[in-house]
């Protein structure tokens, strides 16, 4: 019997014809409308583009309503963030603020706290450097959140590492590096009890 050849594969679609989420088509939106307040497209033709955009069912539907336009520019395109305890202490969060790809915190005299209960991170992973210093860097992630912090080096302030290792799908890993330093060393955890009770008492800013 002759053997049959085997049935090609089927070709892949190419990315401008995937089907676009609720969410792509809310970036768009949300590009659309930072380029009218630039002036680089005017008001009627805003209109316009936002009922396409919300219409719109692939990757190629939108990318062409943004063609012309600048791209905006994405976590990995900034700069670190850097925070220094200085002598009266730092304090990042809690509240919504933008994280992006880097941290790096030094904990100076006044010591760093860097709180990411109420962000909304679309990152698979945040690089944060803490360097603890005299009183110390403490990091503070959701639950459902995860945190290596291998590439901290103890030295004498130490390294606490209270966090779980249950990550839910869709959360950001914390990979923190740096070093205790010689006082409050590096400690990274989820809410505490405290913490807890503001969170359920303020649940809009969450």
């Amino acid at each position: 019997m002759t053997a049959q050849p085997p049935e090609p594969s089927p070709r892949p679609a190419p990315s401008g014809e995937l089907r676009a989420s609720h969410d792509d088509r809310e970036a768009v939106v949300e590009q659309l409308r930072d380029a009218a307040a630039e002036g680089r497209i005017g008001l009627d033709e805003l209109d316009s583009r936002l009922e396409q955009a919300l219409k719109s069912r692939t990757y190629g539907e939108l990318a062409a309503l943004t063609a012309d336009l600048p791209r905006p520019p994405s976590p990995e395109d900034r700069p670190p963030l850097v925070v220094k305890g200085g002598m009266l202490g730092a304090s990042l969060g809690p509240g919504r603020w933008e994280v992006p790809r880097r941290v790096v915190a030094y904990g100076g005299v006044g010591g760093v706290k860097i709180d990411f209960t109420r962000v909304e991170c679309r990152l698979p992973e945040v690089a944060v450097e803490a360097h603890g210093e005299i009183s110390g860097v403490t990091v503070v992630i959701p639950d459902g959140w995860a945190a290596d912090a291998g590439g901290v080096e103890p030295g004498v302030g130490g390294l606490k590492d209270e966090t779980t290792p249950d990550r839910l799908p869709g959360t950001p890993l914390i990979r923190l590096t740096g070093s205790g330093g010689p006082g409050g060393g590096v400690v990274v955890r989820h809410p505490n009890h405290r913490e807890r009770r503001k969170l359920h008492g303020n649940p809009s800013q969450r």
